[in-house]
């Protein structure tokens, strides 16, 4: 066996995001098909109206939480695969001289979709169970009829099944990709990137500050997890102090708690590829006398820049999508209060941004600095 059981549970990071998209959007869809049921009850105007926007927020919210948790997910799970394939690549070429074609080896890879049917499943079931106080948020002022909760096959097999068989699928062909390599670059480990800079860039570059760059460059994946960290906690932390207002407390504890979650965990399974991906390059430089607030700075210190770019993005994301709702979703909807950017919001948010990505960076640098230089130089 290529892949083992042990190695699909690693990526709890993919598990995690696809148990939150899948939880919101079966809120959503599931919602949406039942209160469909009942269109016909629907007859008075302004009902009618209520009736449409709450469709059409179902669809967006479920489109673009979906949507964008899926991109992130088949990001993730590519750089699992190559992770896997450049860490392995002895075992991988002595199967490749032995005879094994690329599609024989790759074939085993399909074992990481397993990570996503836990993570569909779990979130599936979450849902599931919290569909009836989800129901009753949705129709808090009783404007439609009583609407229980069904269980619609169709759906669950749209997400639960078939996504766990699309990033199986994935991972084997992207696998197959990637065992395109020559078997001596494999039983070397001679891993593929190139950071691309200028002679004029490189001629009077810092040793220091070429290595940050560097190891930003040869890691690029990481750059976009960590970005998304910070993006799902500027997005959500803002979006569930706005969204009080415009919904309800349940609703913004939600957002809340599912923005936190993503965040935390894409953040620290991002630091720890890093300085896992690092530690000769680590090691090396304490050989050579380099202070522990060099070697930090020249592994983490890159991916800094970055975090913050990802909470603008957020920051803007999340005032989008909430205008959106409000000017054009619920245009014609009465009594829907006016909604403009909470800069207050804002600065609070950037404020426990800053303080929490700095203590998981001091906690990342402190990990360096008890790094064991004598079992990574006998590596």
């Amino acid at each position: 066996m290529v892949v083992g059981m042990k190695d699909a549970l690693k990526l709890i990071g993919i598990s995690v995001i696809a148990c939150c998209a899948i939880f919101v959007c079966t809120l959503f869809l599931n919602y949406n098909i039942d209160i469909a049921a009942m269109e016909n009850e629907i007859t008075a105007s302004g009902v009618v109206t209520m009736y449409n926007a709450i469709v059409s927020t179902g669809k967006v919210v479920a489109a673009v939480s979906g949507g964008c948790l899926a991109v992130t997910s088949v990001i993730m799970l590519l750089f699992y695969v190559k992770n896997y394939i450049d860490t392995h690549g002895k075992e991988l070429g002595i199967l490749k001289a032995l005879g094994y074609s690329n599609f024989k080896i790759a074939k085993h890879f399909w074992i990481f979709g397993l990570s996503v049917f836990v993570g569909c499943a779990l979130g599936y079931a979450a849902a599931f169970l919290y569909l009836p106080l989800f129901y009753e948020l949705q129709n808090a002022e009783h404007l439609f009829p009583e609407i229980k909760v069904q269980f619609h096959l169709s759906l669950a097999f749209l997400l639960v099944v078939v996504p766990a068989i699309s990033f199986a699928v994935l991972a084997v062909i992207y696998a197959c990709f990637r065992l395109k390599t020559p078997v001596l670059d494999l039983l070397k480990e001679k891993h593929e990137y190139k950071a691309k800079l200028s002679k004029n860039e490189t001629k009077d570059l810092p040793f220091l500050k070429e290595l940050t760059r560097s190891t930003v460059m040869s890691r690029k994946s990481l750059v976009f997890f960590i970005a998304f960290s910070a993006f799902c906690f500027s997005a959500m932390v803002q979006m569930s102090m706005s969204i009080k207002d415009l919904s309800s407390e349940t609703m913004a504890i939600m957002i809340l708690t599912i923005g936190l979650i993503l965040a935390f965990v894409t953040l620290f399974l991002s630091l720890s590829s890093v300085v896992k991906g690092n530690t000769k390059t680590i090691a090396m430089m304490r050989v050579f006398g380099y202070k522990h607030s060099d070697c930090s700075k020249a592994v983490l210190g890159g991916y800094r820049p970055f975090s913050y770019i990802g909470f603008v993005i957020g920051t803007i994301y999340q005032y989008v999508l909430l205008r959106i709702m409000v000017s054009i979703v619920f245009a014609d909807v009465e009594n829907v209060p006016e909604y403009n950017f909470d800069f207050t919001a804002c600065v609070i948010t950037l404020g426990l941004f800053v303080f929490t990505y700095e203590i998981a960076m001091y906690a990342y640098s402190r990990r360096i600095k008890k790094l064991p230089i004598k079992s990574i130089m006998l590596e």
